[in-house]
């Protein structure tokens, strides 16, 4: 077997991770592990709709300011010269309509109509015994985990489909992540979490499922983080 010879790449590596003039939205943007990955796709030249639900509009607001100015201030310094757009959007992950609402606005505003990313990060999480649950705290959980994430990728999907047919076929550009968790894969010791763990194994085999059935128009990727020190409660 022969193998193909290619020329050797002149672009630096990092250009490659460049996301100028794409679009993203993080739900569950203003703390923790999405406030993080707003900033990293700010940072790599996205515009960036970051989502919340229980955050003070204006503390929400705030957030997305403080992000654009920081990351503003050190391209300026370090000679780029790009300017970082992030705001803030108030959405319930549990509607659906709401998500998709909120999903066609943001990229109304930020991406003239455009969608290039969707992180699905919303989450709760709880530490309740198994035999203590009640069904309005279990269904919380898997409405928030599980149900949210799905509406989210669903509506993401959507645009990106449409994009697509516009394009006339570009390949499955956009991308959807979630955000599942070590959980879902492991159990926890000694938390007890049975609800948690079950709603990010949902998560997680949803993912490869939608990246199975979305080839055609996005990739479908799922991260597991495992303990991390944020903000959030």
């Amino acid at each position: 077997m022969v193998l193909p010879t290619h020329s050797k790449p002149t672009a630096p590596v990092l250009s490659h991770f460049h996301l100028g003039g794409k679009t993203a939205l993080v739900t569950g943007g203003c703390r923790g592990i999405g406030l993080e990955a707003a900033r990293g796709l700010a940072e790599a030249g996205a515009k960036v709709a970051i989502t919340y639900s229980t955050t003070d509009p204006a503390e929400a607001d705030r957030i997305a300011a403080s992000l654009s100015m920081s990351i503003s201030a050190s391209a300026s310094a370090s000679g780029t010269g790009m300017a970082a757009v992030v705001r803030a959007y108030q959405c319930d992950v549990t509607s659906r309509a709401d998500v998709e609402a909120t999903m066609e606005k943001a990229a109304r505003e930020l991406g003239g109509g455009r969608l290039d990313i969707c992180v699905a990060n919303a989450g709760i999480a709880a530490h309740i015994p198994a035999l203590e649950y009640d069904e309005e705290a279990w269904r919380q959980m898997l409405d928030v985990n599980f149900h949210g994430a799905f509406w989210t990728a669903q509506a993401a999907a959507r645009i990106f489909e449409r994009q697509e047919r516009e394009d006339g076929g570009s390949g499955g550009r956009a991308s959807i992540i979630f955000t599942s968790s070590v959980s879902g894969i492991l159990v926890n010791v000694p938390q007890k979490q049975a609800a948690y763990n079950a709603s990010k194994a949902a998560v997680t085999h949803l993912a490869k499922s939608l990246a199975v059935e979305w080839v055609d128009f996005a990739r479908v990727n799922c991260i597991s983080p495992g303990f991390i020190s944020t903000d959030s409660e």
